[in-house]
C-alpha cells in the first residue's frame, strides 16, 4: 500500500509572487526602451521575478543541469536506431565530458549532474553519486508487461523529490531537466498517447532517427502499449509503473518537488515533457514553475506543451535529449535577469518618457 499522499503533496505547491510579478511590469515600462521592444525577454523577467519572489530580478549563477537515465526493455524490439547498452556507453562518456550536452553545459556555464535509476548496466565503474539512486536495472517491456511495480513506481518518485531537494539545498538557482535513455522515445509516446487521448500513428516519433520499418514497428508497440495505459490513465503512479518507468516517475517527482521548493524549472525535450504531464495532473499549479526550454522534433512534443499552456523559448529541432536543447536557453533566462535588473529607467537616463524613438 502506497505511503505517498499524493493529494498532500499537491496542497504544498505554492503560487509564483504575483505582488513581484507586477512591480517587474512596472519597471518594465520604466526602462529606457519603447514599450515591448525586447519581446519575449521582457516576458521572462516577469516570470523570473514572479518565481524569484524579487523585483528587481536576481542574476541566474547557480544554474544545475540533472539529467535522469534508464533503460526500457522495448528497446530489444528494435524501436530505436540504437542498441540498448548504448545508454550506458553515452552516460560514460557525458562524464568524460564528451557529449553534445556535456560541452553546451560547459559553454553555457551550467554544471550537470547524472542520476542513473534504470539503467540496465550496473555501472560499477561510475561515480557511486550517480548511482546511489539506482531503482532497478531497466524497466520492463510496456507492450506486454508494466515497467515497474507499484513500490518501486514509489520509490522512483521519492528520488526525484530527493534529488530536487539536494539541488535546491545546495543552492540551485535554475534546475534544467534532462533525460538519457535508448528506447525512451517509446514510452513516452505511449504516455503522452494516454494523457492526451490521442492515437499511436500521431504520438510516435522517429526518437533516434529510426527508417520507416523501425518507425512502423515501434508504432505497434506503442499501440499495444496504449491498450495498457488507458486502463490506469487516472491514477498518475499507476500509469507510471504500467507504462514509464522508473526514470519518467523520478522527472515527475522531481519536477512537482521543484514547484515544492520555489525553485524554477527548464524543460528539455519530451520525455521531460511528458513527465511534467503526469506531474502537472498530481500538482496542477507546479505548472507555473516550469518553462520549455525547446522543441524538439518529436510530434508528441509540442502537443504536451501545448496541453501544459508552455510555449518553447527555442525551436531548433534539437532531438539529442541529455538536456542538451535546454541549456541553449538559459542564456536567454539570465539575459532576460540582467537586463530588469540593470538596465536604466528613464528617470535615471535623463530621457523624457515621451520622447520620439530612434528608428533601428
Amino acid at each position: 500500500m502506497s505511503t505517498l499522499d499524493l493529494d498532500a503533496l499537491a496542497d504544498l505547491v505554492p503560487r509564483p509572487d504575483e505582488e513581484a510579478r507586477e512591480r517587474a511590469r512596472e519597471r518594465q515600462r520604466a526602462l529606457v526602451k519603447p514599450p515591448g521592444s525586447l519581446g519575449r525577454l521582457e516576458d521572462l523577467s516577469l516570470w523570473l521575478a514572479a518565481v524569484q519572489g524579487a523585483c528587481p530580478t536576481r542574476p541566474l549563477t547557480r544554474p544545475r543541469a540533472v539529467v535522469f537515465a534508464g533503460d526500457h526493455g522495448v528497446a530489444e524490439l528494435g524501436v530505436s536506431a540504437y542498441p540498448p547498452q548504448t545508454t550506458a556507453a553515452l552516460l560514460r562518456a557525458t562524464l568524460d565530458g564528451g557529449t553534445a550536452a556535456a560541452v553546451l553545459a560547459r559553454e553555457t556555464g551550467v554544471t550537470v549532474r547524472l542520476v542513473d535509476v534504470a539503467v540496465a548496466d550496473p555501472l560499477a565503474d561510475v561515480p557511486a553519486d550517480v548511482t546511489r539512486h539506482k531503482v532497478r536495472q531497466g524497466s520492463g517491456r510496456i507492450d506486454v508487461a508494466d515497467a515497474l511495480t507499484g513500490p518501486e513506481a514509489e520509490q522512483a518518485f521519492r528520488v526525484g523529490m530527493t534529488v530536487a531537494d539536494e539541488e535546491v539545498d545546495s543552492g540551485a538557482d535554475l534546475l534544467v531537466l534532462g533525460y538519457l535513455g535508448v528506447g525512451g522515445s517509446t514510452p513516452a509516446a505511449v504516455l503522452a498517447g494516454a494523457l492526451l487521448g490521442l492515437d499511436a500513428a500521431t504520438v510516435t516519433g522517429r526518437g533516434s532517427g529510426v527508417d520507416d520499418n523501425r518507425w512502423m514497428r515501434k508504432c505497434a508497440t506503442v499501440r499495444d502499449a496504449l491498450r495498457r495505459a488507458r486502463r490506469v490513465v487516472s491514477d498518475p503512479l499507476r500509469l507510471l509503473a504500467t507504462s514509464g518507468g522508473a526514470d519518467f516517475a523520478a522527472m515527475a517527482g522531481f519536477l512537482v518537488q521543484a514547484a515544492v521548493r520555489r525553485t524554477p524549472v527548464l524543460l528539455d525535450g519530451l520525455a521531460p515533457a511528458v513527465s511534467a504531464l503526469v506531474a502537472q495532473r498530481i500538482a496542477y499549479g507546479a505548472v507555473d514553475w516550469w518553462l520549455a526550454g525547446q522543441l524538439s522534433p518529436e510530434p508528441a512534443h509540442a502537443k504536451a506543451l501545448d496541453r501544459l499552456g508552455l510555449e518553447p523559448l527555442l525551436a531548433y529541432r534539437i532531438g539529442l535529449g541529455q538536456g542538451a536543447g535546454a541549456l541553449l536557453a538559459v542564456p536567454l533566462l539570465r539575459a532576460a535577469a540582467v537586463l530588469l535588473a540593470e538596465m536604466a529607467t528613464y528617470e535615471e537616463a535623463g530621457v523624457p518618457p515621451g520622447s520620439p524613438w530612434p528608428r533601428g
